[in-house]
Protein backbone atom coordinates (compact mmCIF):
# COMPACT_ATOMS: atom_id res chain seq x y z
CA UNK A 1 0.00 0.00 0.00
CA UNK A 2 2.86 2.36 0.79
CA UNK A 3 4.49 1.70 -2.58
CA UNK A 4 1.24 2.43 -4.46
CA UNK A 5 0.76 5.68 -2.53
CA UNK A 6 4.34 6.77 -3.20
CA UNK A 7 4.02 5.92 -6.90
CA UNK A 8 0.87 8.04 -7.20
CA UNK A 9 2.40 11.08 -5.56
CA UNK A 10 5.79 10.98 -7.28
CA UNK A 11 4.15 11.40 -10.68
CA UNK A 12 3.25 14.99 -9.78
CA UNK A 13 6.80 16.49 -9.72
CA UNK A 14 7.78 14.38 -12.72
CA UNK A 15 4.91 15.62 -14.88
CA UNK A 16 5.27 19.23 -13.74
CA UNK A 17 8.99 19.27 -14.52
CA UNK A 18 8.54 17.75 -17.98
CA UNK A 19 5.72 20.12 -18.94
CA UNK A 20 7.34 23.30 -17.66
CA UNK A 21 10.72 22.26 -19.04
CA UNK A 22 9.26 21.64 -22.49
CA UNK A 23 7.49 25.02 -22.42
CA UNK A 24 10.66 26.80 -21.30
CA UNK A 25 12.71 25.15 -24.06
CA UNK A 26 10.22 26.27 -26.70
CA UNK A 27 10.05 29.83 -25.36
CA UNK A 28 13.84 30.04 -25.29
CA UNK A 29 13.92 29.14 -28.96
CA UNK A 30 11.23 31.74 -29.71
CA UNK A 31 13.22 34.47 -27.95
CA UNK A 32 16.42 33.65 -29.83
CA UNK A 33 14.74 33.33 -33.23
CA UNK A 34 12.26 36.19 -32.61
CA UNK A 35 9.59 34.14 -34.32
CA UNK A 36 7.01 31.81 -32.82
CA UNK A 37 6.71 29.63 -35.93
CA UNK A 38 10.08 27.96 -35.25
CA UNK A 39 8.97 26.39 -31.96
CA UNK A 40 7.30 23.19 -33.04
CA UNK A 41 8.35 21.38 -36.17
CA UNK A 42 5.33 19.13 -35.64
CA UNK A 43 3.10 22.04 -36.67
CA UNK A 44 4.02 21.17 -40.25
CA UNK A 45 1.13 18.69 -39.99
CA UNK A 46 -1.22 21.70 -39.92
CA UNK A 47 -2.04 24.01 -42.83
CA UNK A 48 0.34 27.01 -42.91
CA UNK A 49 -2.33 29.45 -41.73
CA UNK A 50 -2.94 27.39 -38.57
CA UNK A 51 0.65 26.67 -37.55
CA UNK A 52 1.16 29.83 -35.51
CA UNK A 53 -2.08 29.27 -33.59
CA UNK A 54 -1.22 25.60 -33.02
CA UNK A 55 2.22 26.49 -31.68
CA UNK A 56 0.79 29.06 -29.27
CA UNK A 57 -1.87 26.60 -28.14
CA UNK A 58 0.68 23.87 -27.37
CA UNK A 59 2.96 26.20 -25.40
CA UNK A 60 0.04 27.65 -23.48
CA UNK A 61 -1.34 24.19 -22.71
CA UNK A 62 2.00 22.97 -21.39
CA UNK A 63 2.35 26.02 -19.18
CA UNK A 64 -1.19 25.72 -17.81
CA UNK A 65 -0.98 21.99 -17.18
CA UNK A 66 2.45 22.20 -15.54
CA UNK A 67 1.39 25.05 -13.27
CA UNK A 68 -2.00 23.43 -12.67
CA UNK A 69 -0.47 20.15 -11.51
CA UNK A 70 1.63 22.02 -8.95
CA UNK A 71 -1.24 24.29 -7.86
CA UNK A 72 -3.68 21.42 -7.34
CA UNK A 73 -1.19 19.28 -5.43
CA UNK A 74 -1.96 21.26 -2.26
CA UNK A 75 -5.04 21.33 -0.12
CA UNK A 76 -6.46 24.61 -1.47
CA UNK A 77 -7.18 23.40 -5.01
CA UNK A 78 -7.31 19.68 -4.36
CA UNK A 79 -10.81 19.39 -5.80
CA UNK A 80 -9.45 20.23 -9.26
CA UNK A 81 -6.52 17.82 -9.06
CA UNK A 82 -8.06 14.83 -10.84
CA UNK A 83 -9.38 17.00 -13.65
CA UNK A 84 -5.97 18.55 -14.31
CA UNK A 85 -4.23 15.17 -14.17
CA UNK A 86 -6.76 13.64 -16.53
CA UNK A 87 -6.27 16.55 -18.94
CA UNK A 88 -2.51 15.97 -18.71
CA UNK A 89 -2.96 12.31 -19.63
CA UNK A 90 -5.11 13.33 -22.61
CA UNK A 91 -2.47 15.86 -23.68
CA UNK A 92 0.29 13.25 -23.73
CA UNK A 93 -1.92 10.76 -25.57
CA UNK A 94 -2.56 13.39 -28.24
CA UNK A 95 1.19 14.11 -28.35
CA UNK A 96 1.88 10.41 -28.84
CA UNK A 97 -0.56 10.26 -31.76
CA UNK A 98 0.97 13.41 -33.26
CA UNK A 99 4.46 11.88 -33.12
CA UNK A 100 3.17 8.73 -34.83
CA UNK A 101 1.57 10.86 -37.55
CA UNK A 102 4.76 12.87 -37.92
CA UNK A 103 6.82 9.71 -38.37
CA UNK A 104 4.39 8.51 -41.01
CA UNK A 105 3.85 11.64 -43.11
CA UNK A 106 6.90 13.84 -42.35
CA UNK A 107 9.68 11.40 -41.41
CA UNK A 108 12.47 13.95 -41.83
CA UNK A 109 11.04 16.55 -39.45
CA UNK A 110 11.71 16.73 -35.71
CA UNK A 111 8.88 16.90 -33.21
CA UNK A 112 10.17 20.03 -31.46
CA UNK A 113 9.02 18.64 -28.11
CA UNK A 114 11.92 20.35 -26.32
CA UNK A 115 12.58 23.17 -28.76
CA UNK A 116 15.75 23.02 -30.83
CA UNK A 117 16.96 19.98 -28.85
CA UNK A 118 14.27 17.92 -30.64
CA UNK A 119 15.30 18.75 -34.20
CA UNK A 120 16.14 15.13 -35.10
CA UNK A 121 13.33 12.98 -36.55
CA UNK A 122 11.48 11.25 -33.69
CA UNK A 123 12.02 7.55 -33.23
CA UNK A 124 10.22 4.85 -31.27
CA UNK A 125 11.69 6.17 -28.03
CA UNK A 126 9.82 9.46 -28.43
CA UNK A 127 6.54 7.55 -28.87
CA UNK A 128 7.26 5.43 -25.80
CA UNK A 129 8.12 8.51 -23.76
CA UNK A 130 4.79 10.17 -24.54
CA UNK A 131 2.99 6.92 -23.67
CA UNK A 132 4.92 6.66 -20.40
CA UNK A 133 4.04 10.21 -19.40
CA UNK A 134 0.38 9.61 -20.23
CA UNK A 135 0.46 6.51 -18.03
CA UNK A 136 2.15 8.52 -15.26
CA UNK A 137 -0.67 11.07 -15.38
CA UNK A 138 -3.26 8.29 -15.13
CA UNK A 139 -1.42 6.73 -12.19
CA UNK A 140 -1.52 10.06 -10.36
CA UNK A 141 -5.33 10.10 -10.43
CA UNK A 142 -6.84 9.89 -6.94
CA UNK A 143 -3.34 10.45 -5.54
CA UNK A 144 -4.65 13.17 -3.30
CA UNK A 145 -2.56 15.89 -1.73
CA UNK A 146 1.20 15.89 -2.25
CA UNK A 147 2.86 15.78 1.16
CA UNK A 148 6.41 15.50 2.40
CA UNK A 149 7.12 11.94 3.55
CA UNK A 150 8.47 11.35 7.04
CA UNK A 151 12.18 10.72 7.35
CA UNK A 152 13.07 7.08 7.02
CA UNK A 153 12.11 4.26 4.67
CA UNK A 154 9.12 6.15 3.24
CA UNK A 155 11.25 9.11 2.14
CA UNK A 156 13.83 6.75 0.64
CA UNK A 157 11.09 4.93 -1.25
CA UNK A 158 9.67 8.18 -2.67
CA UNK A 159 13.10 9.38 -3.75
CA UNK A 160 13.91 6.02 -5.31
CA UNK A 161 10.69 5.97 -7.33
CA UNK A 162 11.22 9.54 -8.52
CA UNK A 163 14.83 8.94 -9.54
CA UNK A 164 13.95 5.71 -11.32
CA UNK A 165 11.26 7.45 -13.37
CA UNK A 166 13.56 10.34 -14.22
CA UNK A 167 16.17 7.91 -15.45
CA UNK A 168 13.57 6.04 -17.50
CA UNK A 169 12.33 9.26 -19.10
CA UNK A 170 15.94 10.28 -19.80
CA UNK A 171 16.63 6.91 -21.41
CA UNK A 172 13.62 7.43 -23.69
CA UNK A 173 14.63 11.03 -24.56
CA UNK A 174 16.83 11.51 -27.66
CA UNK A 175 17.39 15.08 -26.46
CA UNK A 176 19.73 13.85 -23.71
CA UNK A 177 22.33 12.85 -26.31
CA UNK A 178 22.08 16.28 -27.91
CA UNK A 179 22.59 17.99 -24.54
CA UNK A 180 25.65 15.85 -23.77
CA UNK A 181 27.08 16.57 -27.21
CA UNK A 182 26.66 20.31 -26.71
CA UNK A 183 28.24 20.18 -23.28
CA UNK A 184 31.28 18.41 -24.70
CA UNK A 185 31.62 20.61 -27.80
CA UNK A 186 33.29 24.01 -27.80
CA UNK A 187 32.53 26.12 -30.85
CA UNK A 188 35.66 27.63 -32.42
CA UNK A 189 35.91 31.33 -31.73
CA UNK A 190 36.45 32.01 -35.44
CA UNK A 191 32.86 31.01 -36.23
CA UNK A 192 31.24 31.96 -32.93
CA UNK A 193 28.36 34.43 -33.20
CA UNK A 194 29.31 37.65 -31.40
CA UNK A 195 27.16 40.79 -31.73
CA UNK A 196 29.23 43.97 -32.01
CA UNK A 197 27.22 45.59 -29.21
CA UNK A 198 28.49 42.93 -26.81
CA UNK A 199 32.08 43.89 -27.62
CA UNK A 200 31.32 47.57 -27.00
CA UNK A 201 29.65 46.77 -23.69
CA UNK A 202 32.58 44.60 -22.56
CA UNK A 203 35.01 47.33 -23.55
CA UNK A 204 33.17 50.05 -21.61
CA UNK A 205 33.36 47.92 -18.45
CA UNK A 206 37.05 47.14 -18.79
CA UNK A 207 40.14 48.61 -17.16
CA UNK A 208 41.66 49.32 -20.57
CA UNK A 209 38.79 51.66 -21.36
CA UNK A 210 39.11 53.49 -18.06
CA UNK A 211 42.82 54.01 -18.67
CA UNK A 212 42.33 55.46 -22.16
CA UNK A 213 38.88 57.06 -21.91
CA UNK A 214 40.33 60.56 -21.47
CA UNK A 215 42.11 60.24 -24.81
CA UNK A 216 39.00 59.04 -26.64
CA UNK A 217 36.07 61.37 -25.92
CA UNK A 218 33.88 59.93 -28.72
CA UNK A 219 30.89 57.84 -27.66
CA UNK A 220 30.99 55.59 -30.71
CA UNK A 221 33.98 54.07 -32.49
CA UNK A 222 35.02 55.63 -35.77
CA UNK A 223 35.65 52.17 -37.18
CA UNK A 224 34.92 48.64 -36.03
CA UNK A 225 35.57 45.27 -37.62
CA UNK A 226 36.13 41.65 -36.74
CA UNK A 227 39.09 39.44 -37.58
CA UNK A 228 38.78 35.80 -36.51
CA UNK A 229 38.60 35.80 -32.70
CA UNK A 230 38.88 39.54 -32.10
CA UNK A 231 36.79 42.68 -32.49
CA UNK A 232 38.79 45.81 -33.29
CA UNK A 233 37.46 49.23 -32.31
CA UNK A 234 39.14 52.50 -33.32
CA UNK A 235 38.41 55.73 -31.47
CA UNK A 236 39.85 59.07 -32.63
CA UNK A 237 41.64 60.93 -29.86
CA UNK A 238 44.43 63.32 -28.93
CA UNK A 239 47.42 62.88 -26.69
CA UNK A 240 50.38 65.14 -25.88
CA UNK A 241 51.99 64.50 -29.27
CA UNK A 242 48.91 65.39 -31.29
CA UNK A 243 46.10 63.49 -32.95
CA UNK A 244 46.06 59.73 -32.55
CA UNK A 245 43.87 56.64 -32.77
CA UNK A 246 43.09 54.54 -29.71
CA UNK A 247 42.70 50.98 -30.91
CA UNK A 248 41.06 48.33 -28.73
CA UNK A 249 41.03 44.59 -29.40
CA UNK A 250 38.19 42.70 -27.67
CA UNK A 251 38.31 38.91 -27.67
CA UNK A 252 35.25 37.05 -28.95
CA UNK A 253 34.22 35.41 -25.71
CA UNK A 254 30.88 35.63 -23.88
CA UNK A 255 32.45 36.07 -20.43
CA UNK A 256 35.55 37.97 -19.33
CA UNK A 257 37.05 38.59 -22.76
CA UNK A 258 40.66 39.65 -23.02
CA UNK A 259 40.98 43.32 -24.00
CA UNK A 260 44.09 45.01 -25.36
CA UNK A 261 44.68 48.64 -26.19
CA UNK A 262 47.23 50.70 -28.08
CA UNK A 263 47.66 54.36 -28.96
CA UNK A 264 48.64 54.74 -32.63
CA UNK A 265 49.91 58.20 -33.74
CA UNK A 266 48.44 59.53 -36.93
CA UNK A 267 50.85 60.25 -39.79
CA UNK A 268 51.52 63.95 -40.19
CA UNK A 269 52.19 63.96 -43.89
CA UNK A 270 49.72 63.25 -46.71
CA UNK A 271 49.28 59.60 -47.67
CA UNK A 272 50.89 58.31 -50.85
CA UNK A 273 48.90 58.72 -54.00
CA UNK A 274 46.34 55.95 -54.36
CA UNK A 275 46.75 54.72 -50.76
CA UNK A 276 43.95 54.91 -48.21
CA UNK A 277 44.30 57.60 -45.57
CA UNK A 278 44.13 55.16 -42.65
CA UNK A 279 44.22 51.46 -43.52
CA UNK A 280 42.85 49.09 -40.90
CA UNK A 281 46.07 47.11 -40.79
CA UNK A 282 48.03 50.16 -39.65
CA UNK A 283 45.46 51.01 -36.98
CA UNK A 284 45.45 47.51 -35.51
CA UNK A 285 49.18 46.79 -35.82
CA UNK A 286 50.04 47.99 -32.33
CA UNK A 287 47.29 46.01 -30.62
CA UNK A 288 47.03 42.82 -32.71
CA UNK A 289 47.56 39.63 -30.65
CA UNK A 290 49.81 38.36 -33.42
CA UNK A 291 52.52 40.86 -32.49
Amino acid sequence: MTFARSAEQMQIPLLALVLLGACAAKMSRVIRARSIVVVLDATSLFPPRLRRAATMAVCFTELCLGAGILATSGRAWLGWADGVRLATALFFLIAMCAIVELREFRPGVGCGCFGELSSAPPGPRSVLRAALLAAAALVSLHGGELTLPPAGPTAALDLGILMAEFLLVAALSPEVGEVLARLGYTEPCEVRAAPPQRAITSLRRSRAWRCHATLAPAEKPADMWRELCWWYLVYPGRDGAGECDIVFAVEVRPRRPAIRAAVVPRPTGPPPEGAPARPREAAAEGVSPAF
